[in-house]
C-alpha cells in the first residue's frame, strides 16, 4: 500500500559466505526474534539452522574415516547446531566459535558413548587413544612395531595398563558371530565359540550312579540297562528272562528305590535280596564234586567279574584230573556276565586240549541267552 513503509530484519539467504557472515546471520536472528511471540520465533530459528547447515557438515567431515558412516556424523553435527542456536546469547561472543565448540562436542560424545561395541571406562578409552598415537610415533622412529615395554616407557604408564588398553581396543568394533571363518569352509565364527553344557551339572550324579550300579546283582543291572538304555518294555524284558511282567516291575521298583536311597546317603544301604535280609548281593558259589569218573562243578549265585576267576580255576582243576566227563551245573546261577562267559570258554578250551568232554547242564533261560553268543558251549536243559 502506498505511503506505508515496512522494515523487516531477515536472515541472509543461504549462499557461500564466510564465517563472518555466519556471525552476522546469528546477530540478525537475535534481533529478529526480539519481541516476537514464541510461535513466531520458530520460523526465524529454522532459517538460521538451514543457513548454518553447510558449516555443520564441514565439521562432521573432519571426523570421517574413523569407523562411523558420514551420514551419522552429519546427523550428530546438525543436532549440535540446533542446540547451539537454541542456547545462543549474542552478549557472550561469536556464534561461530560457540557453534563449533557445541557441534564438535556432540560429535566426540557420539564417538564416546555410541560407537563402542562394549562398555569401556572413559579413562581406558583415553589411554587407548594415547597408545595409538604413541604406537604410530614409535613405529616411525624404530621402523618396527613397538613392544609393550617401549609403549609403557613412552607414556610413563605401567605395562599392565598398556596391555589392558590394547585388549580393550578390540571392544570398539567386535567381530560378528556371523562372520565367516574363512577358506572354503562355510562355518561362521559363532560355530567356534563354546556354549554352556547343561549336562555338566549332572556329571557327579552320573559317576555316583555308575558306581552304585556295580553294587546291584547281575540280574537287576541287566534289567535296568535293558529298560533305560535299551528302551525295551517290561513285557520284552520278562520274555528275555523267562519271568512274569509283574516280577520285572517289582525288580525295577526295588532297584530304583535302592538307587535313590543310596544317592542321598553318605554310605550306600545294604541290598535286600527279595524278602531275605541279606546285606550282600548273591555271591558266586562254586562247589566241585566227584561222582565216580565224572566231575560235577556246581555254580550258584551271580557269576560276575569277581567270581569269574573262581569258576575258571575250578573248571581247570576238574579238567586236569582227566575224568571221563566234566559237567557244569548252572541250575543255581542267576546270571553270567562277560567275565563268567570268558571263564566258561576258558574251561571249554582246556577240555578240548586234554580231550575231556565238557557239558553245561540245567542252564536257566536268562543264562542260556547270555551264552548264545559264545558259540560252541554245549548247554543242556535237563
Amino acid at each position: 500500500m502506498f505511503g506505508q513503509t515496512t522494515t523487516t530484519t531477515t536472515t541472509p539467504p543461504p549462499t557461500d559466505r564466510g564465517l563472518e557472515d555466519l556471525d552476522a546471520a546469528a546477530l540478525a536472528y537475535a534481533a529478529r526474534i526480539e519481541g516476537l511471540p514464541p510461535e513466531r520465533r520458530q520460523e526465524a530459528r529454522d532459517d538460521l539452522v538451514r543457513f548454518a547447515l553447510p558449516f555443520a557438515g564441514r565439521l562432521a567431515r573432519r571426523y570421517r574415516g574413523r569407523g562411523e558412516p558420514l551420514e551419522d556424523l552429519e546427523q550428530v553435527a546438525r543436532l549440535g547446531l540446533v542446540n547451539a542456536v537454541d542456547r545462543y546469547d549474542p552478549e557472550r561472543g561469536s556464534f561461530t566459535a560457540y557453534a563449533a565448540i557445541t557441534i564438535v562436542g556432540e560429535i566426540k560424545r557420539h564417538f564416546r558413548d555410541r560407537t563402542w561395541g562394549v562398555h569401556v571406562p572413559r579413562r581406558l578409552r583415553d589411554l587407548i587413544l594415547e597408545v595409538g598415537q604413541a604406537t604410530a610415533a614409535l613405529t616411525s622412529e624404530l621402523s618396527r612395531a613397538p613392544t609393550v615395554a617401549e609403549l609403557a616407557r613412552r607414556l610413563e604408564t605401567p605395562e599392565e595398563e598398556i596391555l589392558a588398553a590394547l585388549e580393550s581396543a578390540a571392544g570398539y568394533s567386535p567381530a560378528s558371530l556371523n562372520a565367516p571363518v574363512g577358506g572354503e569352509s562355510s562355518a561362521e565364527f559363532g560355530d567356534l565359540v563354546g556354549e554352556s553344557d547343561n549336562a555338566l551339572e549332572s556329571v557327579d550324579d552320573r559317576v555316583t550312579v555308575s558306581g552304585l550300579l556295580h553294587r546291584l546283582p547281575w540280574r537287576e543291572r541287566r534289567i535296568l540297562a535293558m529298560r533305560f538304555y535299551g528302551n525295551q518294555t517290561q513285557a520284552e524284558i520278562a520274555a528275555r528272562f523267562g519271568i512274569s511282567q509283574m516280577h520285572v516291575s517289582r525288580l525295577l521298583s526295588r532297584a530304583l528305590t535302592w538307587l535313590r536311597q543310596a544317592m542321598l546317603a553318605d554310605a550306600p544301604p545294604p541290598w535286600q535280596n527279595g524278602a531275605a535280609e541279606s546285606a550282600e548281593p548273591a555271591k558266586t558259589r562254586i562247589s566241585v564234586r566227584q561222582h565216580g569218573d565224572r566231575v560235577v562243578v556246581e555254580v550258584g549265585g551271580d557269576v560276575d567279574r569277581d567270581g569269574a576267576d573262581q569258576l575258571r580255576r575250578a573248571m581247570l582243576e576238574a579238567v586236569t584230573g582227566q575224568p571221563r566227563e566234566v559237567v557244569v551245573d548252572l541250575v543255581g546261577a542267576g546270571g553270567v556276565d562277560a567275565g563268567g562267559i570268558a571263564a566258561l570258554m576258558a574251561g571249554r578250551d582246556a577240555a578240548a586240549r586234554t580231550g575231556v568232554p565238557l557239558r553245561l547242564t540245567r542252564v536257566q533261560p536268562a543264562v542260556r541267552r547270555s551264552l548264545a553268543a559264545a558259540a560252541g558251549l554245549p548247554a543242556a536243559g535237563d
